[in-house]
């Protein structure tokens, strides 16, 4: 079958057309080979048709214009040459460019997402017109997969907008929208999508009259008017900037910068050359490769229904009662409020239970633009909450989710009462981070209509909730649970049931070994670099503090119950709790805190506390700090897959990565194990053997190595 054209050309006027995609077969436009080369054809026919005032660009996709580039074909292409790619480059960049070379006026009608790829086809438009709603959002995210724009946009742009905001977007990576785009000077007007049509059309002939599209089309063409000292103070402070912000892990911010500092002076032909030899040296290497991993691994989560082999239809929410108004039980009713889900939330503390409200209040209320609570918006949020200590009001609720003490005594008992307050169809689910959800649901009458629902602390940052099925969970309930955490903006993992679900389990090991390595003589901030220079967000012993380490200790004992033969009680993190030091909860843990930035000192008060477990203090270097770290939490992960924990190796990856920092630029735990290949993590392991069995190869890892195979081939 011959495929569908993904374009459209009309003529609204006699001499205005309009060129129309429209990808029948996907919900988004991308830019592929094949796209390209339909426009290419659209330009020839426009070109000799001869006698036309103008262009408009559109999308057949309301509330989204082009999502940029198809990422699959730049997948495939990652081991082509520093020539090809610059062939690539120069191919898209001069089919963009000739809409800049027209005998008539061009113009993008841009309503909603454009992004990447389509951003550089509309800045070779003489104008930009942008929708004014929430979804019309505009920018170059390429840097988050390791790259930047190469066809023509990052030199484009600064011609338009300025160096500056240029260097802003393009490093940065964010999005604007259609009132910053105009205050930019990137779009001339954002009107209503309805209209924006027609606007084109009127700018079409306003520009037509005025011949400013002219001035402006000579003016882009040649080079920036910057002197060298601003263009030096501009590329210090940059650098500097983006320097803090990568940490050096991310090399095409600062590959972007030069390339755009470097060419202000040229005229936009050889601007563009630049750009597309900056492009190439960057393109394919094994950071980009990761990068572009971890969107696939979005995207497949995105797909993800959490069940297979059945098509469910998830039940509808609208309304969610929250138990529990602590730190958890407020993240979570504020996420709910947000997306426009009412909620009913109780306490057992009726002083707990007010300063959970302020607080939901205070955060649902929060305005960017003011920078606190906006008393209007609290108004309108404010019915969307109902504070109760009555379990008969759970009764219109869909979802009640469970956020109280980490106590399974206390928890089944609550469950017990409000169970028979609940509608027949609704859900209940807890939030726990370690109680096994089968051990929960023993005494409930309808253990299928139970799940763990598990967000991550602070629930507004943190993308992660974990859906956990118990033995008797329900496929329906499942992909509710799963529809659910979307809903709210989150990527949810489907789990199955056992001692510390995913994340958790993964990340006890490494914490662990932080602390042993530090009772063996590495010191903390030896052991503090070694994580951060692998790219972790905060060293183990800083985690430590901001977990907490009474909590540390809870965790650690349920991993022991589980796991004698390979997890190690800590005497250690037992003694700093009897000695009062919790962590940043209590002012002192690891470090000592004394400022209100909560920023960790070494404290000598530390030292009488840890003498006594001191071994023979052992000498090592970062690469064997680092070993030491990451080896538990790979083994552990092999584990996690032999006992089906999860039903990818992509999900342990997206987990890790969503819920504890693990660093993208290495595409997650799984794939940069693939990345060094099991053969070598075997000879890795083989000194450090000798720590027990926390530190030998799986039967997974073992043939693997033997085999070849990948974690990504399971």
């Amino acid at each position: 079958m011959a495929d569908r054209p993904i374009t459209r050309l009309s003529f609204v006027e006699d001499d205005i057309a309009v060129l129309t995609l429209d990808d029948p077969d996907k919900g988004v436009n991308v830019l592929s080979q094949h796209v390209l080369d339909e426009l290419a054809a659209r330009f020839d026919e426009l070109e000799k048709r001869g006698g036309l005032a103008g262009l408009v660009i559109r999308s057949g996709k309301p509330g989204s214009f082009i999502a940029g580039a198809d990422l699959r074909e730049f997948a495939a292409a990652t081991d082509v040459t520093h020539e090809d790619v610059v062939a690539l480059c120069t191919r898209g960049r001069k089919l963009f460019q000739r809409l800049s070379q027209c005998d008539f006026v061009t113009v993008a009608a841009i309503d909603g997402l454009c992004v990447g790829g389509g951003a550089e086809l509309t800045l070779w438009c003489d104008r930009r017109l942008m929708s004014d709603d929430d979804k019309a959002k505009y920018g170059f995210p390429e840097v988050k997969i390791g790259l930047f724009p190469g066809w023509g946009g990052a030199s484009r742009t600064q011609r338009i907008v300025g160096l500056s905001n240029a260097v802003e977007m393009v490093t940065a990576g964010e999005l604007i929208d259609g009132r910053e785009a105009v205050e930019m000077g990137l779009a001339t007007d954002a009107v209503p999508a309805e209209r924006i049509e027609q606007a084109a059309i009127d700018l079409i002939r306003d520009e037509q009259r005025s011949g400013a599209y002219l001035r402006d089309r000579e003016r882009w063409a040649g080079p920036l008017d910057i002197n060298e000292t601003e263009l030096g103070f501009l590329g210090a402070t940059a650098s500097a900037f983006i320097q803090q912000q990568t940490k050096g892990h991310y090399p095409a911010p600062l590959a972007a910068l030069e390339v755009m500092l470097g060419s202000a002076g040229l005229d936009i032909d050889a601007a563009c050359e630049m750009e597309a030899d900056g492009m190439a040296g960057v393109f394919g290497t094994p950071i980009s490769r990761a990068l572009i991993n971890v969107f696939f691994l979005t995207d497949r989560n995105k797909k993800d229904t959490g069940v297979e082999g059945r098509d469910i239809t998830p039940a509808k929410i609208s309304s969610v009662g929250v138990l529990g108004a602590g730190i958890m039980g407020a993240g979570i009713a504020s996420a709910n409020m947000r997306r426009g889900i009412r909620v009913t939330m109780t306490d057992a503390s009726q002083e707990a239970l007010a300063a959970g409200v302020r607080g939901i209040m205070e955060e649902v209320s929060y305005n960017k633009q003011i920078k606190g609570p906006d008393v209007k918006r609290a108004v309108e949020m404010a019915p969307m909450l109902n504070a109760t200590g009555a379990y008969e009001e759970f009764a219109g609720c869909d979802v009640v989710i469970e956020a109280i003490v980490e106590n399974p005594q206390i928890k089944t008992q609550v469950y017990a009462q409000l169970e028979s307050h609940l509608r027949d169809d609704a859900i209940l689910a807890s939030n726990t981070s370690t109680i096994p959800i089968t051990q929960l649901a023993a005494e409930l009458n309808h253990p299928e209509r139970f799940c763990g629902i598990h967000f991550f602390n602070p629930v507004r940052k943190m993308p992660l909730v974990e859906v956990i099925r118990g033995e008797q969970t329900s496929d329906e309930t499942i992909a509710t649970a799963v529809a659910y955490a979307k809903r709210l903006g989150k990527s949810p993992i489907v789990v199955n049931d056992g001692p510390g679900f995913l994340v958790n389990r993964l990340l006890l090991p490494y914490m662990a070994e932080a602390a042993e390595l530090f009772l063996d003589g590495a010191p903390i901030r030896h052991i503090e670099k070694a994580a951060k220079a692998f790219g972790m967000p905060m060293g183990p012993i800083t985690l430590y503090d901001v977990v907490g380490l009474d909590t540390a200790v809870y965790a650690g004992k349920v991993m022991y119950e589980a796991f004698p033969d390979r997890v190690v009680p800590s005497m250690l993190l037992e003694n700093l709790v009897k000695a009062g030091r919790l962590g940043q909860k209590s002012g002192a843990g690891f470090f000592v805190y004394k400022d209100k930035n909560k920023r960790g000192q070494p404290d000598p008060e530390l030292d009488p506390i840890v003498a006594p477990l001191l071994r023979e203090p052992q000498k090592f270097t970062i690469e064997q700090i680092t070993t030491r770290l990451f080896m538990p939490m790979l083994l552990e992960a092999t584990r996690v897959l032999e006992e089906k924990i999860v039903r990818d190796a992509r999900d342990v990856d997206l987990g890790l990565i969503f819920g504890i920092g693990f660093p993208p630029f290495k595409g997650g735990l799984m794939a940069w194990a693939d990345s060094l290949g099991a053969k070598q993590i075997v000879e890795q392991l083989k000194p450090i053997e000798v720590l027990g069995e926390r530190m030998r190869p799986t039967p997974m890892l073992l043939e693997m190595a033997a085999s070849g195979k990948k974690f990504y081939d399971l």
